[in-house]
This record gives C-alpha cells, sequence and structure tokens, in this order.
C-alpha cells in the first residue's frame, strides 16, 4: 500500500459545507460585503439546514477561499420577477421547496486574495452536477452587473449594457464570467439589491438549463434525503418552587423529573424559566436582588453539569429552563442551556429582558437566536417574553425550526396569558409547535420571585390534522405536573404546503421584509 506524504495530499478541496465552516464563513462574506451585509452565523447555519447537499466550500491548504449557497424552488417563482431577499428569504433559504423542479443559487463569494485560481468556475461546476444528480429542470439566479454604474450614461438604460455585454461588445466582470460558463440571459431584475451600487441594483435574471432534460418532460421530484422521526415525543414540567437546603437536594428533584419522561420515552423534556432561582432559599444571609443574582450565578458549572448529565444518562435531551449567567465582561445574562443526549450543551439567551428583570436584577438582554440542531430536527428556544415578539418566532422557523420551546416564569394570570395568547399566535402564524414550561409554588423571601403562576402546555397549528382547539396537551393552573404530547412532523409539512391556509407560503414577501443584523 503506498503510503501517503505531503506531496500527494490534496491541496485544494471542494465539498459540501458542514456546521463547523460556519465562523468562516461569516468572516469570509463580511470581508466580500462589509461586516453590516455580510451573512449572519443564523443565514449559514440556517442555509445548512434547509438544504445541506446544496451548499459548497472550496478549502485551499485548510483555508476556506470559495463559498456558495443554492436552494431548491417551484419553475413559477424561480422565472418570475423577484428580490433577492423575497425570493431567499432573507437570506435564510427559507423557500427551500424540497420537491422544487429549479435550482436557484442564492450565493457565490471568492475571497479576494484567491482570485485567479477559478475558484468560482469549480463551485459552477459543483451547482451542475447537483442539479443534473438531482434530475431537476436546470439552475436560476440574478446575476450582478457591477460594470452598469459607470457606463450607464453610455448605453442610457441596463437593458442596453446587457445587450451589449451578450454581443460581446462589453466586457463585464461577472456577467461576461457567467455567459462564458454556459448561463443564459432571460431579463432584467429591477431593486434585486438596492444596497449594489455598482450594478445600481440591477441584476441579470440568468438560467442554465440541465442538458439531460431539455427533451423531456419534468420527472418526479427528488425530496430532501434528511431524515427526521415521523413523531417527537415532548414532556413539559410544571415545576414547584420550594424551599431547599442543598444544590443536592435540587439535583434530586431535577432527576426526578428527568427519570419520569425518560420513563415515557419522551425525546424532549423542558423545564421554566428562572428554575434555578430556587437554588437561592439554601442562603441564610438577606442579599440585595442584584447580589442575589451574582450569587446564583456561582451555581452555573454545576448547573451545566447536572442537566449535561441527566441528558446523556437518561437519553433525552433537555432544555433546563434558565439560569442567570454572569458574562465575561460582568453582565447577567438569562441564559437556556439546551442539553442534548449527545453530550453536547447549547447556550440560547433571553433577548428581551422584562422591564422588572432589568431594574430589579439588572439583567441584559442577548443578541442572538440561533436554532440547536437535535437528532429529532431543528429546534428554537424563545424564553417567556421573547415569545411576544413574533419576528424572534419567525427567524427560528426560517431557519427551519419545527418546534419552539418556551420556558416562561409568570407571577399572576394576566401576565401568564399574555405568554400563552402570543405562544399560540406564534404556532398559528408559523406552522410549527410550541411546547410553554412554567413555575408553581412560591419562594418567600426570595426578592422578585415571591408568587408564581403558570399553566403549561403544548400548542400547535390551528387546521385540520392537529389538536382541536390548537392545544395538544394542557395543564391544571398551579399544580406540580408533567405534560406530553407525541408532535407528527408531517402534519406540519402537509399544513405548510396544503393546509386550509398556509401562512410560511403566502408570505408577501414583495411588500415586507424582516433583516436581523450579522454579528
Amino acid at each position: 500500500m503506498a503510503k501517503k506524504t505531503l506531496e500527494n495530499t490534496p491541496k485544494l478541496l471542494l465539498r459540501q459545507a458542514v456546521l463547523g465552516d460556519v465562523p468562516q464563513l461569516a468572516d469570509l462574506t463580511a470581508r466580500i460585503y462589509s461586516d453590516e451585509w455580510g451573512h449572519s452565523v443564523e443565514m449559514l447555519r440556517s442555509q445548512q439546514t434547509h438544504f445541506p447537499e446544496g451548499q459548497f466550500v472550496v478549502e485551499y491548504e485548510g483555508v476556506i477561499v470559495g463559498y456558495c449557497a443554492t436552494f431548491r424552488i417551484d419553475e413559477a417563482t424561480a422565472l418570475a420577477p423577484h428580490t433577492w431577499m423575497q425570493i431567499t428569504g432573507g437570506g435564510m433559504g427559507s423557500r427551500h421547496k424540497p420537491d422544487g423542479n429549479w435550482l436557484y443559487g442564492m450565493e457565490v463569494v471568492v475571497h479576494p486574495d484567491y482570485r485567479g485560481m477559478r475558484i468560482g468556475q469549480r463551485l459552477y461546476q459543483a451547482r451542475k452536477r447537483l442539479c443534473m444528480d438531482l434530475k431537476l429542470r436546470g439552475i436560476v439566479f440574478g446575476g450582478r452587473i457591477p460594470g452598469l454604474a459607470k457606463n450607464l450614461a453610455r448605453y442610457g438604460n441596463p437593458e442596453a449594457y446587457v445587450q451589449a455585454v451578450v454581443e460581446g461588445k462589453r466586457r463585464d466582470l461577472t456577467l461576461s464570467f457567467q455567459l462564458s460558463n454556459g448561463f443564459e440571459v432571460i431579463g432584467i431584475l429591477r431593486g434585486y439589491v438596492p444596497s449594489d451600487h455598482e450594478s445600481l441594483g440591477y441584476a441579470v435574471h440568468m438560467v442554465w438549463r440541465n442538458p439531460q432534460l431539455l427533451d423531456q418532460p419534468d420527472i418526479p421530484p427528488i425530496t430532501s434525503a434528511r431524515l427526521l422521526p415521523d413523531s417527537v415525543r415532548v414532556a413539559s414540567v410544571q415545576y414547584q418552587q420550594r424551599r431547599i437546603t442543598s444544590f443536592e437536594e435540587f439535583a434530586t428533584q431535577v432527576e426526578y423529573f428527568t427519570d419520569i419522561a425518560a420513563d415515557y420515552s419522551a425525546d424532549f423534556v423542558t423545564f421554566p424559566e428562572l428554575i434555578t432561582l430556587q437554588l437561592l432559599s439554601i442562603e441564610n444571609t438577606e442579599l440585595s436582588p442584584v447580589e442575589s443574582i451574582r450569587k446564583l450565578s456561582h451555581y452555573t458549572p454545576q448547573v451545566k453539569e447536572l442537566f449535561s448529565r441527566l441528558a446523556v444518562h437518561y437519553n433525552i435531551n433537555i432544555i433546563a429552563g434558565t439560569h442567570p449567567t454572569e458574562q465575561a465582561n460582568g453582565d447577567i445574562h438569562n441564559v437556556c442551556y439546551v442539553c442534548l443526549r449527545d453530550g453536547s450543551i447549547h447556550e440560547r439567551e433571553k433577548l428581551h429582558p422584562t422591564p422588572s428583570e432589568r431594574n430589579v436584577w439588572n439583567i441584559i438582554g442577548g443578541d442572538s437566536a440561533a436554532t440547536v440542531l437535535t437528532d429529532c430536527g431543528p429546534i428554537g428556544v424563545m424564553i417567556c417574553y421573547d415569545a411576544e415578539f413574533p419576528e424572534v418566532a419567525r427567524h427560528l422557523v426560517d431557519q427551519g425550526a419545527l418546534i419552539l420551546f418556551v420556558p416562561f416564569c409568570t407571577d399572576v394570570r394576566e401576565g401568564y396569558l399574555r405568554v400563552r395568547y402570543c405562544a399560540q399566535a406564534r404556532a398559528i402564524e408559523n406552522q410549527c409547535y410550541v411546547v410553554l414550561s412554567g413555575n408553581v409554588g412560591n419562594l418567600p423571601g426570595v426578592n422578585n420571585f415571591d408568587i408564581q403562576y403558570g399553566q403549561s402546555c403544548i400548542l400547535t397549528p390551528s387546521d385540520f390534522g392537529f389538536a382541536r382547539d390548537g392545544v395538544a396537551a394542557d395543564s391544571t393552573p398551579n399544580i406540580e405536573t408533567v405534560l406530553f404530547a407525541d408532535l407528527r412532523l408531517e402534519s406540519l409539512a402537509r399544513a405548510r404546503n396544503a393546509g386550509a391556509v398556509q401562512n410560511l407560503k403566502d408570505r408577501r414577501f414583495d411588500l415586507y421584509e424582516t433583516r436581523w443584523r450579522p454579528r
């Protein structure tokens, strides 16, 4: 057997993108488009979540020097006028259709220090191979025309400039390259990317037709290869706050409920927001609200170790409520630790602290809402007040989330109903499942945590194929209990594509958009 040496180790590799590439890809797109307009971590993760086989990178000597992103889409949408934000779902690739018969090219970027190595050409070839492997009709995209701004006065309008490039009378850095790669012009897209000043916001509507299908009718679509379980069982713990004397006593209570959920073969178990405030009852000294929260943060390593150990031991994914956690800069964030049964730990921060949390505890909001990829598909976390902001849920669903978990903590019925009604709205407008888990009981002597009102529930869209009234499971208010429900992921797909209403499909991308800032 030949011995592998450095000389026969490939220096340049074209491969599918993986989640580990995301930080480099965020840096690469920021370098190309600026920090403001580069792709965010959430956008890049979302593109891979929706259509992993359609994302490619070129790696040279261990550095990612090129990237292209694609998704599948139906012919009517692909060939109609559109903007980049409309057709890509704000860069998330959320309009990907597993049965779409065209491949849409949403992005190609090449590191400026590596141009001249035909990186772009390699990426275009990868797209073509994918298109032919999937037996799609072809590739479609909006292409930049960076020479337009400098030459508009000479040609009078974009159409004349493009025609000159097509006829070979003029060279455009991007359009000429695309024409040489076998793409043809089918029109002009106005307002495609308004911030593209070199192209004056215009793009050339271009297609490449699969040569293997030119004389054949459309074939039955090939669905995504990503396999998800038919049904996911979720458990929600309505947790009673009670005084304890040690961390071990807290751990015993948490393990008890985890064990119950695992005994019923649940895939997920959810605990309430601020569940760890129970640990403050251990202290005998009187502390101010701010001091008490900082004291609580000292338990962070123990809290993470506890829930991660239970997730692995009981083979269950745990949404571990929330725990106030001190950051490196001294700020306190309200953090949900998502502990998966493979041993990994993911942190998701509350974005919108309530006025009370800000004023009494000095809690600061986080700045990221990313999905967590689990063995049951992508999930999202909205912590209590976050559920009252529609943009958060839509951002998570655009990334591919099928189930949203809402750990909450409310003191009175009015506060609870705000969370409940908003969570139900999020389930309807995003055609997803929403799982709520809240505290009950009281903790006398713990600042700003005196009384609790909770009624945990598991919510569904409101349509045929789901639970009556959109409630898969509901609890008796203010009683410690555990809820269970089996959630069919196929029902979501059916509702989104053929339901009585189709909220995700029917969004007016031509009228409005929501853009999250890259980080």
